[in-house]
């Protein structure tokens, strides 16, 4: 992976000097941290196989100490990298060598739940998980559940539009977000979308949400907040073949019924989840799918029957409903502990994530196994399947010479299929520096040019989070040569789109 692109100059040791004099001015103590030692905890968010030390790390209290933070990296045109928590997979919060990492870690207050207009208004560094801990009193809950709500802030959620189990029915961050407030480059606070359902002029909330720390700094978010369902109900599907888990997909979706969740474990996906918190899935089975569906109890006991026929259908040698509430949340406490529990198979995981039409998912699944073999590097699947978005976790030992840079090229190849087959590169972890090679084959130069005038607007400096997501023409143009020269082009069989 090449190092990020950036115009920002190395600074001399006066520059440097004067620089943490300014923060120093505005941020006491450990709410500005310069020391090797200090910055070590923030080299890297969850893609840990590429660590930077940052020039500094602020974290301010207050919004006047953020935007004075902001005010001096804009005089000193000093590049400005913003962190949640820390708990990204595409390394959009991976520093900048001659940056401020900006953390929002103590913006952490919920300001205020509107129930008669079911909305929260929270601080960036609010967990995930937290928004629905402090409605639950209400029967209200925050829909967008990342596998790592219990960590993960609404600020990153935003920053990336994260999805979770639950995105297929209720949808991803963006379907749930009212109103944003972002500080510029330039200090300036700015609100986007509104209390209401709909706000004037341009929607550029939809623009904010994904935009990954290259257009503001995320300062507040409004969130919808949804009632509980009277009735919730998880079947679990055992299949002995993996194409089989992805027609019951398809076939569910098809008839018309719209679980809230739908997910799908591959066989060493649920052997891993299963030897790690016992959740209760059949190992001898090739695949599972869990599948979750809520509302009115008579609507629900009659997708349950409907769903159960389909499933049996398409394969599936066995239907299991959870029997009870315990049993539905340690269903999908398997689901959501597959990433750790796959962390135990080798020293090493590359967590991929595209995205494809569900009706591919079989020959997609197919092609994945076939560049298994290619590289001899095993791949565990774990798929929020009714959407079409895939995690597979691609297992090696960095401690073997050339294993990373092979997994690397091997998560290329994947999210080049997703391309093919009428897909996207990315679901919901974002492209941040892992996936910004192949930007340059999801999207033309035209359209690239379009997102360098949305950065530019916003950014004119090029000082949010530079490098990142959006790649330039000219690194597009070495991409292109790089696999025109070595023929690496994959899947030349396939219909492009």
């Amino acid at each position: 992976m090449s190092q990020l692109e950036s115009t920002a100059q190395p600074l001399s040791d006066a520059e440097r000097a004067r620089f943490l004099t300014a923060l120093g001015a505005i941020l006491a103590g450990e709410s500005l941290l310069h020391d090797a030692e200090e910055l070590r905890p923030y080299e890297c968010d969850g893609l840990s196989a590429y660590r930077t030390l940052p020039l500094a790390v602020a974290l301010p209290a207050t919004l006047e100490q953020l935007q004075a933070t902001l005010k001096i990296c804009h005089q000193m045109q000093i590049p400005v990298v913003a962190r949640g928590a820390g708990t990204g997979l595409s390394g959009g919060a991976l520093p900048h060598s001659e940056g401020l990492l900006l953390s929002l870690a103590k913006f952490n207050q919920i300001l205020e739940i509107d129930q008669a207009n079911l909305s929260a208004r929270v601080q960036p560094g609010v967990r995930n998980l937290a928004i629905s801990e402090a409605v639950a009193h209400l029967d209200l809950y925050y829909a967008p559940d990342p596998s790592s709500q219990i960590a993960c802030s609404i600020g990153g959620n935003v920053a990336e539009n994260s999805g979770g189990v639950h995105c297929l029915k209720y949808g991803l961050t963006l379907h749930n977000v009212m109103e944003v407030n972002i500080v510029t480059i330039e200090g300036e606070l700015i609100t986007l979308g509104g209390a209401s359902l709909d706000s004037p002029g341009y929607d550029l909330l939809a623009a904010i949400v994904g935009s990954e720390g290259l257009l503001g700094i995320i300062v507040e978010v409004r969130v919808k907040l949804i009632p509980k369902p009277a009735t919730i109900q998880v079947l679990l599907a055992a299949f002995n073949q993996l194409n089989d888990a992805g027609s019951a997909v398809a076939a569910i979706i098809a008839a018309g019924i719209i679980p809230a969740g739908l997910e799908l474990m591959d066989k060493l996906s649920l052997q891993a989840a299963e030897d790690f918190v016992h959740a209760g899935y059949p190992t001898d089975a090739a695949a599972i799918l869990l599948c979750e569906l809520d509302g009115a109890e008579a609507e629900v006991g009659q997708q349950v029957e409907e769903v159960r026929q389909l499933l049996q259908m398409h394969g599936a040698n066995e239907v299991r409903l959870a029997r009870d509430e315990q049993e539905r949340q340690q269903f999908w406490k398997g689901r959501k502990a597959a990433f750790p529990a796959v962390g135990r198979l080798a020293p090493d995981y590359y967590c991929m994530d595209g995205t494809i039409p569900r009706s591919r998912l079989s020959e997609v699944l197919e092609k994945m196994a076939q560049l298994s073999e290619q590289y001899q590097l095993p791949v565990a699947n774990v798929f929020h399947a009714g959407d079409g978005n895939l995690h597979p976790l691609i297992l090696y030992d960095a401690n073997n010479d050339g294993e990373l840079e092979k997994a690397e090229q091997f998560g290329g190849d994947i999210l080049e299929l997703c391309v093919a087959v009428g897909g996207t590169i990315t679901g919901e972890h974002g492209v941040g520096i892992e996936k910004i090679n192949q930007m340059c084959v999801q999207f033309n130069n035209l359209e690239l040019l379009q997102f360098h005038a949305l950065k530019a607007a916003f950014d004119p400096s090029g000082l949010l989070n530079p490098g990142k997501a959006v790649p330039t023409l000219h690194r597009c143009a070495e991409f292109g040569a790089m696999h025109v020269h070595h023929g690496e082009l994959p899947f030349p069989d396939l219909p492009r789109f």
